[in-house]
Parts: structure tokens; C-alpha cells; sequence
């Protein structure tokens, strides 16, 4: 008897299913659909540096790029038997398969680029191989794929920067040929042909004179398909490139780049892609808006749809970004012409001279003095009887507005007083009190009749608006009250007696504990943002429904947490078991226990409108089922915080975060 399984063809190896245990009775073959996601390469947007990377920018203000790609791959699909004598015989389900990939990208003010994509198959050709309990249909022939339609968003950096940062999105439309392995596949169920699925996803790259780099990462969601015992659904996809820039208008790009997806709910080596390209590109010199590129490399990985090897010819319609000029002295004249890049100047004529200032040779200074009368030609001054001071500036060696003659510190920036004494004498942190009298000049403050305080500030030294002064806790930020004893220290949230800094549970009433970490934290509930956590478990009699009466302590505090936080306005009760037993009775006891404790909850005041319950069965386990341990903490109730009411801003003062308390 033989078996049959995927063949790998980026390994060359058989990598066999055991599919022969899967029905050992049946008869009839399962013939499986055409509409397979076959096709696992997403070329990246036109104008972007990569084949299959996106590039994180928007190239150009309203700038339009075009590419036409050209894919082939070899192998995508194939089928392995394994004979008896441990031979193997390869059916190549697809052979071999090519794409002609149209796209085109708008630019828009270099923040956003818009962009489609349509893929047409020309190809697509293959065997119809069929195992034990499988068969396959051989392609179809050519046909159409899946139109793509995809948005990006500049976050940070730009076109030229070292480090780049964008969001962007692909939807596809189902407008690919049915039974042809082109497109995308149908539901499991088999009702749900045409469907739209998508992929967020964050880029990051960058550039500089002769380095390029890209990395991609996103979720591509997507309608679940079944290949026998093979469930393909949601995958994370991925891709990195880097390349060198090459000759001196960096016309040649050489780069390597990689891509592949992991499917996120059955991961494994039938549902995991990968692949390698080695790629050129070349912008024509005479005609700088098209280039031309070229890529082929290797699958490396087993999942179904990686080839056994990729090839790509690609050619674009694409304006070269060009860097941006500047104008350091903002004087109109580009640096790369202006002779005087860092002073304004005027045009000339010559090149020397173009952007560089006009200098009157006979009065440098400008101030109507001509040089050869002025005594101090290089700063202006008015006129002087005096000759040695014709043209010389009224000093002011300080340059704080007071002449020397009756500046009383002429060395030292100073502010005005009607002391002749100290005018002109610095007030270094401008409070309105001169250095020689502020007992802290470099700190403003206020008078004081003390001379040690004055021109000191009022110290805050936690900075919680209380001074210290008036603060009794001035190393710990509080809040204002009329109690000496309390004010400036941190407040008491949940009112249980404890203060915020020494309670660990601070926005829960609790009890004292010898233990700072569980100091005013309660006994037997603990609320959480997202979660009201029981520190024991809801006890039911064994195999039902009923809720023992021990349990009774721990749902009053469940209650009261609720009502202490109206905030809450959706609690769901989840309830969970082990895996012994069938999985049916297990999803009805848990539905039920939930139910049961949704109940106690309502009778104990709650309002049912704020409660829903759901049953998960043995589905979600928390610990080992392999251990009574572990199955003890899968048989649990859990609370969920599904909504809450958005919070109401505050004006109280900030306390600090308490240490919070280890989890039980």
C-alpha cells in the first residue's frame, strides 16, 4: 500500500500525511477544490524600493508610478507518494504557474499613497494527481486574480531619512477565476465563494547615499480553506530587504530580500511559507523615470504554495524623488549656488559673489561716518567733537542697555533701579531682587525679612502644589486638605483606611496584612481593568450546576466589587472545565455553571442587564490537563470585563503609582 502526502518542493524531500488513518473505511475520494491559495507572492507597490517588501513612504507630493511584474513560479502545488519500497513518485498538482501583475500607486503630499493592483494569470498549468482518499483536478488554464486595492501612511522619517515609519492596509476584492488555483479559496463550509479579506500592516526602512532597507510585518484575514486534514486560515505575514545603491546616480540597486506567513491558528510546516530573492534594478540614464528589474531565488520552506523556485522580471514607470534643496540663511539663493550659504546676501552675476552681502568699502559700519573719519570703523557710532571718539558707540561693555558712565556694574548684564548703587547690577533670576541681596540668585523667589530667605522660592520639594512649609509628607506628591496631619500626602482612593502609597490595592477596599505588598487589599476578590479576580474558586456540586454554599462569602465580595464600580457596565461569566468527559456535556456544564453564578449575582443586587454568561467548555485551559493539578485550575469562573464607561476627567493631584501586589 502506498501513502500520499504535500511534497515540498522547497526542500526536495517528501513530507508525508497520514492520511491513510484519517477514513481507513472510505471508499470514495475526496476531490478537493481548485480555488486553493496558491499564489504566495504580494508584489510591494510601485515606486517601492523591493519586488515584495513594502517601502514605508508616500514617493512624491502628487506623484503617479506604474509597474508592470511578470512572476513565475515553479512547483507551487505538489503531491508526494511514498510506495512501499520507500520510493517516492512526485504528481505536480500545479507545475508550473505565471503572473502578469498590473499596478499602479498616486503619491499625496508625500503622507499618503493610494494604490491597485490586478493580478492575470497566463498561466497555469499542471498534472491531476490523486491519492488514497484525495483527488485533485489539474488547473484550468489562465484566468484572472484577485484585485487589490491598498492604502499607506507616512508616520515618521522621509523619503531620504536613515530610519522611515508607515501604517498601511491591502484589501482584495474576489475577482479572481474560480477552479484554477489563482485565487482566493472558499470557506470550509463550501457556501462562501466570494469573499473580501485583508492585511494591516507596519513597515519600517530607510536610506542613505549608497543603503536601502525595508521590513514588513501585518495579519492577513482571511476565510478558512481545508486541504484534507490541512486547515489553512489567518496567517502573519512578514518580508525583509536590504541593498546597496550602486554607481553615481545611485542608478543600480543590487538587494536581497525575503518574505513568508505562518498561519496563526494551526501553525506548522503544511501551513508555513517562506521565501528568498536575489534582485536588480536599473534606472535607464537617458530616460530616468523607467527602470527595469529582475529577481530569482529559492522557496524555503514546506507549506503548500511555496515553489520550488521563483523567477521575476518587473518594468516601471517611476520619477525619481529628488533630495531637497535648502536655503540655510533663507535668503531665496539655494546652497548648492549660494557663495555665502550661512548670510543673506543678494544675486550677482558672478559666482563668488551670488547670494553673498553688499559691504560699502568707504563706511563698513553703516553709520554715515565714512572709515576714514571714523575712529571705530567697524562699529557704528554717532558723531564726536572728540576725534578719537567720532563714529565710536556710547559704551556699553555689558550690553544691557546702561551706559558705563552710570552703569554701577558696567561688566555685568544688570536691570535698572533708582539706586545709583545697583543700577545696572544683575538680577541673575530676574525675581525682582538684586544678586548682592537674593540669598538664592539663581533660583526666583520672593522678599523676605529673613536675609537667609530672601529671594528664595517656596520649596515644593515633591512638587504637588502643597510647599513645604505647610507639607507633612514632602518627600511623597498628595493632595491639599484642612488637616495638618494629611495635607500634601497622598489620599486614601478606596477609603479603606490605608493611604495610596502604603496600599497595595489602592482603588480596592481591603484589610491590613502584615505583608506590604497585600496591605489593604481584599481577602477574596481583586478588581483588575480588564478583570474581576477571584482569589478562590466558585464550588459546585460535582457534576452540576449547583452552587455550594462555601462559595457564598466569595460572590457577596463579587457583588459588592461591582457595585463599588458602577464603571463597569458589561461583566462576563465565563464558565471553564477540564477535558474530562465529552466535549458536548463539558460546553453544557460550563454554560450552565456560568448561568448558575450569573443568577447568585442577581439575586445579590446586581443589576442583570450589566451581566452576561457564556459557557467555553474544555476550549480555553489555563494549565496542564495532563496533571489533576492542572485540571483543578482549568475547572474554574471567571469574571471578564467586556465595556466600561470612558473615564471622567479629574482636577485632584497626581499620586503615585503604588507597588502593586503580587498575583495570587
Amino acid at each position: 500500500m502506498s501513502r500520499f502526502g504535500w511534497r515540498s518542493p522547497a526542500c526536495g524531500s517528501a513530507f508525508i500525511l497520514a492520511l491513510a488513518v484519517a477514513a481507513p473505511l472510505a471508499e470514495a475520494q475526496e476531490t478537493q477544490p481548485r480555488d486553493l491559495p496558491v499564489p504566495k507572492f504580494n508584489p510591494s507597490v510601485p515606486g517601492d524600493r523591493f519586488f515584495g517588501v513594502p517601502s514605508p513612504y508616500a514617493a512624491g507630493d502628487l506623484t503617479f508610478h506604474a509597474a508592470a511584474t511578470l512572476d513565475y513560479a515553479r512547483e507551487p502545488f505538489s503531491l508526494a507518494r511514498e510506495n512501499a519500497d520507500g520510493s517516492e513518485e512526485i504528481g505536480a498538482i500545479v507545475s508550473d504557474q505565471m503572473f502578469v501583475h498590473v499596478a499602479m500607486n498616486l503619491s499625496l503630499a508625500s503622507y499618503i499613497a493610494l494604490n491597485v493592483s490586478m493580478p492575470f494569470a497566463v498561466l497555469s498549468q499542471g498534472d491531476a494527481p490523486a491519492g488514497d482518499f484525495l483527488a485533485f483536478e489539474e488547473p484550468s488554464g489562465p484566468g484572472f486574480g484577485d484585485l487589490r486595492i491598498g492604502m499607506r501612511i507616512r508616520l515618521f522619517g522621509k523619503y531620504h531619512d536613515p530610519f522611515q515609519l508607515a501604517a498601511g492596509g491591502y484589501v482584495w476584492a474576489p475577482t479572481g477565476t474560480e477552479d484554477n488555483y489563482v485565487s482566493d479559496p472558499m470557506g470550509v463550509e463550501g457556501d462562501q465563494r466570494d469573499h473580501v479579506h485583508g492585511m494591516p500592516h507596519l513597515i519600517m526602512g530607510g536610506r542613505n547615499d549608497w543603503f536601502v532597507w525595508s521590513a514588513m510585518v501585518g495579519p492577513h484575514l482571511r476565510q478558512f480553506s481545508r486541504v484534507g486534514p490541512v486547515t489553512m486560515g489567518h496567517q502573519m505575514e512578514w518580508g525583509l530587504g536590504a541593498g546597496v545603491l550602486l554607481l553615481d546616480k545611485r542608478l543600480l540597486q543590487l538587494h536581497v530580500e525575503t518574505s513568508g506567513a505562518v498561519d496563526v491558528t494551526a501553525p506548522d510546516a503544511r501551513t508555513t511559507n517562506a521565501e528568498i530573492l536575489g534582485g536588480i534594478k536599473f534606472r535607464i540614464p537617458s530616460a530616468d523615470m523607467i527602470e527595469i528589474g529582475a529577481g530569482a531565488g529559492p522557496g524555503i520552506s514546506t507549506g503548500i504554495g511555496t515553489p520550488l523556485a521563483r523567477a521575476l522580471f518587473q518594468l516601471s514607470y517611476t520619477p525619481v524623488i529628488e533630495v531637497p534643496k535648502k536655503d540655510f540663511d533663507k535668503d531665496g539663493i539655494l546652497d548648492d549656488v549660494d557663495a555665502c550659504p550661512s548670510v543673506p546676501g543678494v544675486p550677482s552675476d558672478d559666482p563668488k559673489k551670488h547670494g553673498c552681502p553688499v559691504v560699502t568699502p568707504a563706511d563698513r559700519d553703516g553709520d554715515g561716518i565714512l572709515d576714514v573719519d571714523d575712529a571705530c570703523p567697524n562699529e557704528p557710532g554717532p558723531p564726536n567733537a572728540d576725534k578719537s571718539k567720532h563714529g565710536c558707540p556710547e559704551r556699553d561693555q555689558d550690553g544691557d542697555g546702561f551706559l558705563d558712565d552710570i552703569d554701577a556694574c558696567p561688566t555685568v548684564k544688570g536691570i535698572a533701579s533708582t539706586d545709583p548703587k545697583k543700577h545696572g547690577c544683575p538680577d541673575s533670576d530676574k525675581d525682582g531682587i538684586f544678586d548682592a541681596d537674593d540669598a538664592c540668585p539663581d533660583e526666583p523667589g520672593v522678599a523676605s525679612e529673613d536675609p537667609k530667605k530672601n529671594g528664595c522660592p517656596l520649596r515644593d520639594k515633591d512638587g504637588d502644589g502643597v510647599t513645604d512649609d505647610v507639607d507633612a509628607c514632602i518627600d511623597i506628591p498628595g493632595i491639599k486638605t484642612t488637616d495638618p496631619k494629611t495635607n500634601g500626602c497622598p489620599g486614601d482612593t478606596d477609603g479603606d483606611g490605608f493611604r495610596d502609597d502604603q496600599d497595595a490595592c489602592p482603588r480596592e477596599k481591603g484589610v491590613d496584612d502584615k505583608d506590604p505588598s497585600k496591605r489593604g487589599c481584599p481577602k477574596l476578590v481583586r478588581f483588575t481593568e480588564k478583570e474581576i479576580v477571584i482569589l478562590e474558586q466558585v464550588q459546585f456540586d460535582f457534576g452540576k450546576s449547583t452552587i455550594r454554599k462555601v462559595s457564598d462569602p466569595l460572590l457577596d465580595s463579587v457583588a459588592q466589587v461591582l457595585k463599588e464600580h458602577p464603571e463597569v457596565l458589561k461583566l462576563e461569566v465565563q464558565g471553564h472545565t477540564d477535558n474530562k468527559g465529552s466535549k458536548v456535556l463539558n460546553a453544557k456544564l460550563s454554560d450552565d455553571r456560568a448561568k448558575a453564578v450569573r443568577d447568585a449575582l442577581i439575586k445579590r443586587g446586581v443589576d442583570g442587564n450589566r451581566l452576561v454568561f457564556k459557557g467555553y467548555g474544555m476550549d480555553k485551559p489555563v494549565a496542564d490537563n495532563g496533571t489533576e493539578a492542572g485540571r483543578q485550575q482549568n475547572r474554574r469562573v471567571q469574571f471578564i470585563v467586556v465595556e466600561k464607561k470612558p473615564a471622567e476627567p479629574t482636577t485632584v493631584a497626581p499620586t503615585p503609582a503604588p507597588t502593586p501586589a503580587p498575583t495570587p
